[in-house]
């Protein structure tokens, strides 16, 4: 499977600069969410994306940005106290905040993931969350406002909130067999590596989306910063001669079985360079993936 770079724009802290470099350098993604930047990182891609239609790009839904938390009262969507709380999967929020990505896009999103459905959400009502908001997305495809969907997540595959073979399920019952479920995205990196060590084994969240045919986007890669501070020189040449720490992390999540994209957050030229050879570069061997989960745990 080839790995592509994709910008992430969560830590983003000049979004269109940032998106104009990853143009620049031919990247075929960019990811974002109404509620990044202050709410204003949707309408910082609009001339990007429109002046680069190849690029592919995805949002998310959940999360509530306080810029529209009156808007969204205001027209009905929700109520005050559902605006307040700053997360909503409600049919009607779901809907409302897809019509208003695509206008500030200034285009039909390609990907829209349900942006931690598992925030603030009882164990036993996940269920009925995720199937209420597929259900509401697989409208949004069949009204071509979006192109497909996903489930973007900070714990809920780690802490077994739900799995692949549950969302699945659910967007069978939303869809049918030929629902609109695409992909999945989680942070992966060597600070997180509970994920890789599964696949590893031929486990886990990783394997399951395979299995699913579905799409992985790895977040976080880089888990704000710390994994250059985490991998000595020492670890960086046993994962790949000639590395820096950062260039060896990265090319660790680029090597996790079952990832499509790795998603970085930079608006640094530099460092996007070094990324994109890294990612595009030779994957690392299991034995190499093996002995790193050794030395670091999971």
């Amino acid at each position: 499977m080839t790995v592509q770079l994709g910008l992430g724009t969560y830590r983003c802290p000049d979004v269109e600069r940032a998106a104009a470099l990853a143009a620049a350098h031919a990247a075929d993604w960019i990811d974002t969410a109404p509620n990044y930047d202050r709410g204003r990182a949707e309408a910082a891609l609009f001339q990007v994306l429109g002046d680069n239609p190849q690029i592919k790009v995805s949002t998310k839904v959940g999360f509530v940005p306080r810029l529209l938390r009156d808007r969204a009262v205001k027209d009905g969507v929700l109520t005050g106290a559902e605006a307040d709380s700053g997360h909503n999967l409600t049919a009607a929020y779901v809907a409302w905040q897809i019509e208003r990505s695509w206008r500030a896009l200034g285009r039909v999103p390609d990907v829209v993931f349900l942006h931690n459905p598992e925030h603030h959400c009882e164990p036993h009502r996940i269920r009925e969350r995720l199937y209420i908001a597929f259900a509401a997305l697989e409208e949004a495809c069949a009204h071509r406002l979006i192109h497909a969907y996903g489930v973007a997540t900070w714990n809920g595959f780690s802490h077994g909130v739900f799995n692949v073979p549950l969302l699945v399920d659910l967007a069978t019952r939303a869809g049918g067999p030929q629902h609109h479920l695409r992909a999945v995205q989680l942070p992966l990196s060597v600070v997180k590596l509970s994920a890789i060590a599964e696949a590893l084994d031929g486990g886990g969240v990783l394997a399951e989306a395979q299995a699913a045919g579905l799409d992985v986007f790895a977040s976080a890669p880089l888990h704000g910063g710390e994994v250059p501070k985490l991998v000595t020189p020492e670890l960086a040449e046993l994962i790949r001669p000639g590395s820096s720490p950062m260039q060896a992390g990265l090319a660790v999540v680029a090597s996790a079985p079952g990832v499509r994209r790795v998603l970085l957050s930079t608006g640094n030229t530099g460092h996007w360079t070094d990324a994109a050879a890294t990612v595009n570069g030779q994957q690392l061997s299991e034995a190499v993936m093996r002995r790193v989960v050794d030395v670091l745990g999971t």
